[in-house]
């Protein structure tokens, strides 16, 4: 099976909306057709399978393609499937040097489909599942690495006060504020005892560096996040902007290079284990410096931390979707595979930080 597929973001393939996820699609296009303008149906409404977050829809007319971005329904944790937030930063990032999609509306009444959602524009592109490429040359694999260090390179340059973004989250103590949130977040979708997540959250409150800057953070930003033009090493869009907010950049950039140290036993696709100089893909220290070389900074200080954070932050997302699962609204059929890998990420995690100098 290659490993690129022509989709937008988050679905692997189409297919029929998923029972737990319909809704009334005469009153969305109803909706569609008083707010974009040009709307012409009849409606076709297929669902994207895959993505553990926010349901999200391929929405066909004869003359048009869109993508429709909803909370899932049923409980949901505090401050989670944020689509509102999604579509404010979307917006905000039109003709930025960070490629998104156009938007066409956000709905906030339930009366609609049940739940808060908006709508985009279908981006055509290649959306690639497996960071390790491997239907793609040396060369190929070095140009789709290359933009996307220049891209989260680009995000962490934006002027987002200019953006109209300076309430978009609160600057300062990120990662206190983060830690937190996502203990939170972790205790209250708990199936389970993880030792070393019990671990983490004792450790990490006490280990968080004193340097501290703010932009916006993407907080999810992988190469199955992102559209490349069909034919050339060249991001066309974003997408998944559920977790962005106003934060450290180096904990978001670390997050994006996680993968280097994880193995794909412990979490799908890792770069652990491959061979960088006969693929293309740039190893670790590279690949940095090439960060730091585009946003103007000296090497970065406290890397360690950065990753073991994102580890524990990963851990508690994909308990996240154990605790969907475990309530029957998850939007992936195999999210229950991904969220077993919770303890295998929190046990990654604890390993290096017990291998981190005080800081």
């Amino acid at each position: 099976m290659t490993d690129q597929r022509f989709s937008v973001g988050l679905g692997q393939t189409i297919v029929p909306v998923r029972d737990a996820h319909r809704f009334d699609e005469s009153r969305l296009a109803d909706w569609l057709g008083r707010h974009i303008e040009g709307y012409r149906g009849p409606l076709e409404v297929r669902q994207f399978q895959g993505g553990q977050s926010n349901p999200t829809y391929l929405l066909a007319t004869p003359g048009r393609r869109y993508v429709l971005r909803r909370k899932p329904p049923g409980n949901l944790l505090p401050s989670a499937h944020a689509v509102d937030r999604e579509y404010r930063i979307i917006r905000a990032l039109q003709e930025s040097d960070v490629p998104v999609a156009a938007t066409w509306g956000l709905c906030t009444d339930p009366a609609v489909i049940g739940t808060t959602f908006f709508v985009m524009d279908y981006v055509e592109g290649r959306v690639f599942w497996d960071p390790r490429l491997p239907d793609r040359t040396p060369a190929e694999r070095a140009a789709l690495y290359d933009e996307l260090n220049r891209v989260i390179a680009a995000l962490h340059r934006v002027d987002f006060s200019a953006r109209g973004l300076g309430d978009y989250g609160r600057p300062g103590n990120y990662f206190v504020r983060q830690i937190e949130r996502w203990t939170k977040q972790y205790r209250a979708s708990e199936t389970e005892t993880i030792r070393a997540m019990d671990n983490l959250i004792a450790w990490l409150p006490a280990h968080v560096p004193a340097d501290d800057e703010t932009t916006i953070v993407h907080g999810d930003f992988r190469i199955d996040n992102v559209i490349f033009h069909p034919s050339e090493p060249r991001i066309l869009a974003v997408l998944d902007w559920e977790l962005s907010t106003l934060g450290n950049p180096l904990g978001d950039f670390a997050y994006h290079m996680m993968i280097w140290r994880l193995d794909s036993s412990t979490y799908r696709y890792g770069l652990a284990d491959a061979d960088f100089a006969a693929t293309g893909i740039p190893a670790e220290a590279p690949y940095r410096r090439l960060y730091c070389q585009r946003t103007g900074r000296g090497d970065i200080r406290h890397w360690d931390f950065y990753m073991v954070y994102n580890m524990f932050r990963l851990a508690a997302i994909l308990q996240g979707i154990m605790g969907r699962v475990v309530a029957g609204n998850a939007a992936s059929a195999d999210a229950a595979e991904h969220a077993a890998r919770a303890r295998l990420l929190a046990e990654a995690g604890w390993q290096l930080a017990e291998q981190v100098a005080d800081l």
